[in-house]
């Protein structure tokens, strides 16, 4: 309880004062300094909290601002993964109440179909601090769902510890369904360029009908427009459910692709090694092909003729060039042909030199073919 006010008039030390005097006014001047400097730091720290509450506050009002006007739906959540905000995009689209989706409410916005997918990705990013990274169908107000592309990236501080998370839900539903279109176009298509295939391959075999000298030419062009035939659908746009199962636009996925018919239970009669190159449809044909020359050869004369006869092919890639190694093995022994070459061979010198820009060499061995192809990376793809 305050007693009184203590005034101070004079600024020098009075005389004649007792030690106990000049002690109790020190103990009362300090005690009163104390009091003074509490207060003015209590000042002092009630404004800095003032301008610190002024600032988050102006800091909040721009973030939310800033939300507020963007056109994606913006949300964040505690490092626990508990949503504590979504921006008025976000009600505008869904038509709920400000508030309803805090918490986990928000996976009742998605479509039953994808509610399960979308908590297990979410849960596996708290986890692993992955981001967030999701297609899915999200409710819109008038009852219909829409694919969204849902994103999402955790905010770190000094010591690495996650503070919470910014994410944003993206309106992709007309790209959705127009990308669906497109691949059906593309299926249609492809599935036409098929059928052309099968019609020309048709069209040789009934040219060849009792024409028995022309029989084994008829066979070697139907297998080489099969041989296009597998490549081009290799290469060509897939759907998730019609992708091949390696990856697409790669060699070594072509070329598993087209030694399937000479393969071994056991896969091992042709193998392919060494790196992997991106390709693509220009390139595809020429590659179909050399292979399927070679691959022919190797059945009529060579290691693919004999029982245990194999074939490994190494690919070999540098910054300028890419070396595809041919080795047979365990088939019989070959020698230079003395005869010019035939139609096979000379396609493959046109489909490696003079369509993708490289060079071929070839060494007959007492143990099989060895051929070289030398070809620059940049004919792979664009």
């Amino acid at each position: 309880v305050p007693l009184g006010a203590l005034c101070v008039l004079a600024n020098e030390p009075r005389e004649g004062l007792t030690r106990f005097q000049r002690d109790g006014l020190t103990l009362l001047a300090k005690a009163a300094m104390g009091r003074l400097d509490d207060r003015r730091t209590a000042r002092e720290q009630a404004m800095a909290e003032a301008e610190a509450r002024r600032t988050l506050e102006a800091s909040d009002l721009k973030f939310r601002t800033l939300a507020d006007t963007m056109p994606q739906m913006v949300w964040s959540t505690l490092p626990d993964g508990f949503h504590d905000y979504f921006n008025a995009r976000w009600y505008e689209f869904t038509g709920t109440p400000v508030g309803t989706t805090d918490g986990e409410g928000w996976n009742d916005m998605f479509h039953p179909d994808d509610q399960d997918r979308a908590w297990a990705i979410w849960r596996q990013s708290l986890d692993t601090g992955e981001p967030y990274n999701i297609e899915y169908r999200l409710r819109h107000f008038d009852g219909t769902y829409r694919w969204v592309l849902g994103r999402a990236l955790p905010v770190r501080d000094a010591s690495g510890a996650i503070t919470r998370w910014f994410g944003t839900c993206t309106d992709i539903h007309e790209q959705k369904l127009a990308y669906e279109e497109r691949e059906v176009i593309s299926q249609e298509l492809s599935h036409r360029i098929k059928n052309i295939f099968a019609v020309i391959a048709g069209l040789i075999a009934f040219s060849a009908r009792g024409k028995p000298e022309f029989a084994g030419i008829a066979t070697d062009l139907r297998h080489r427009i099969n041989a296009l035939g597998r490549a081009h659908d290799f290469v060509r746009p897939h759907s998730a459910n019609s992708r091949p199962s390696m990856a697409q636009n790669s060699l070594h996925g072509l070329l598993h692709e087209l030694f399937e018919p000479y393969q071994r239970i056991d896969g091992a009669r042709v193998s392919v090694v060494g790196d992997d190159v991106t390709i693509d449809d220009r390139s595809a044909t020429p590659l179909a092909l050399m292979f399927h020359e070679l691959a022919t050869n190797a059945t009529k004369y060579g290691a693919l003729a004999t029982e245990l006869g194999t074939v490994r092919i190494t690919v070999a890639a540098n910054t300028d060039t890419v070396t595809l190694h041919w080795r047979e093995v365990g088939g019989p022994s070959v020698t230079q042909p003395a005869t010019p070459p035939g139609f096979g061979t000379q396609l493959i010198e046109m489909s490696a030199v003079r369509q993708l820009g490289g060079n071929v060499n070839r060494t007959w061995n007492d143990d099989g073919l060895i051929v070289a192809l030398t070809i620059p990376k940049t004919a792979f793809s664009r």
